[in-house]
């Protein structure tokens, strides 16, 4: 194995634990504001509203990511992306250890809900930094050829944190009632700080990529990313958004919308739906590699126009499946339709990286899909409880606002690799895409 090949492979490993780390923080907090956030935060209202003003606060965390995309960005397209990895890291876990040691609202009333939408605001600053350079570390470091593979490591962060959150609060979900809304909620938070000692490790023992290294030393590093992106490649950004935006819900709609749903509705209990959640987590965390796999030996047009389209027709069954109240039948319903998105989304992470130069491809890609998380993936658990609120307690709506947004998908994500291909047609070729 060559020197540059090990190195690759660390990064991949970096990535991915980096990552699992901090999609296990952000979502222990969806998985808390659908099961306890309402009753320790919000207790003055009704039990709907307090759902919705928890699921609001969830919200809140995706404000931000936009923010922390162009921040973190900047700092990954001027200083690299090791640095700023290092930074962003440190932040979430600081946040989400502080989020566990919060007194509620019986304790200090009015400033209990405001601290906690603070922590989540950092929570979200660091996230909307971490996602995008964890995967251009991975892929930046790739042997040619391997870019979208590479880039697959990051994205099993996320299968990776929704099962330890899911098995954190499984874990606790075994105790009273009492026990769990007085202390045992906080335990999945306070973790994370050891969780995050261990990611430092080993993310300190990467490089830098090759591709930063390569403009640095040419000094061809951007002046001011977010101006050049908003200068030179704006409609990009807009395919970037919508390419992302099944890639970034699907999640939120599983763990936080459909568990809130499920124990409150529809009779299941905390630990039954909880279950359905990990297995989920379980069936996208083993299919989702053969996703770039498949991508990077078919056309990957072909790929993810199969991939999308079998999540059309699945994602709006799953939920008709968990509302027949079986678990059985939920577990089957959420396990199949995870599959084509654990696909499609595998391949996310090249396909928006390729699509923009090296000089600001951390702050545009980072852009993409954090402002993505801001109008889809954040607002999911809010809207599909206003629509089901609307329609009577149906699920339907929700429904046809999944696969509108499978839709929008597909259409992005074509017209992204054919003008990104075109855009570096016309450039000359100015840099080696990731997945060339």
């Amino acid at each position: 194995m060559t020197a540059s090949t090990s190195m690759a492979r660390k990064a991949g490993i970096a990535s991915f634990i980096g990552t699992t780390i901090e999609w296990y923080d952000f979502f222990i907090f969806g998985t808390a504001s659908a099961l306890v956030f309402d009753k320790l935060f919000f207790p003055d209202i009704s039990p709907a509203a307090g759902t919705l003003a928890s699921f609001a606060t969830f919200w809140v965390g995706f404000l931000a990511r936009p923010l922390g995309g162009i921040v973190f960005g900047h700092l990954g397209d001027k200083i690299g992306r090791k640095k700023t990895l290092v930074i962003t890291l440190l932040m979430m876990g600081i946040a989400t250890a502080a989020i566990g040691c919060l007194p509620t609202y019986a304790s200090i009333g009015i400033a209990a809900p405001a601290v906690l939408v603070a922590c989540r605001l950092i929570q979200g600053f660091a996230v909307g930094g971490e996602w995008g350079g964890a995967v251009l570390i991975a892929s930046e470091h790739a042997p040619k050829g391997r870019g979208i593979v590479y880039g697959a490591f990051a994205q099993q962060g996320s299968p990776a944190g929704q099962i330890l959150s899911s098995l954190a609060f499984l874990g606790i979900g075994l105790l009273s009632d009492t026990a769990f809304d007085s202390w045992g909620w906080r335990l999945p938070f306070l973790a994370s700080a050891a969780l995050v000692v261990v990611g430092l490790i080993i993310r300190l023992r990467v490089t830098e990529s090759p591709e930063m290294r390569a403009i640095q030393e040419k000094k061809q590093v951007a002046k001011l990313p977010i101006g050049e992106v908003l200068r030179t490649a704006p409609g990009l950004i807009a395919l970037g958004v919508g390419a992302s935006a099944i890639g970034a819900t699907a999640l939120h709609f599983k763990s936080t919308f459909a568990l809130e749903w499920a124990t409150s509705e529809l009779g299941f209990a905390k630990s039954a739906f909880l279950t359905v959640t990990t297995i989920s987590g379980i069936v996208q965390f083993i299919v989702q590699p053969f996703g770039a796999l498949i991508g990077a030996r078919w056309n990957p047009r072909t790929a993810l126009k199969v991939f999308l389209t079998a999540e059309l027709i699945l994602f709006p069954i799953m939920f008709l499946m968990i509302g027949t109240g079986s678990l059985p039948l939920a577990i089957i319903g959420m396990s199949v339709a995870t599959m084509p998105h654990a696909l499609y989304y595998a391949m996310l992470a090249g396909v928006l990286a390729e699509a923009f130069p090296t000089r600001i491809r951390y702050t545009s890609i980072s852009l993409s899909y954090q402002l993505c998380a801001t109008i889809f993936a954040g607002t999911a658990p809010f809207v599909g409880q206003s629509l089901m609120e609307l329609a009577g307690g149906q699920v339907w709506p929700v429904v046809a606002y999944s696969a509108l947004l499978v839709s929008l998908s597909l259409y992005c994500t074509l017209a992204l690799m054919r003008r990104g291909a075109a855009g570096r047609a016309a450039a000359g070729a100015e840099t080696v895409p990731v997945s060339a």
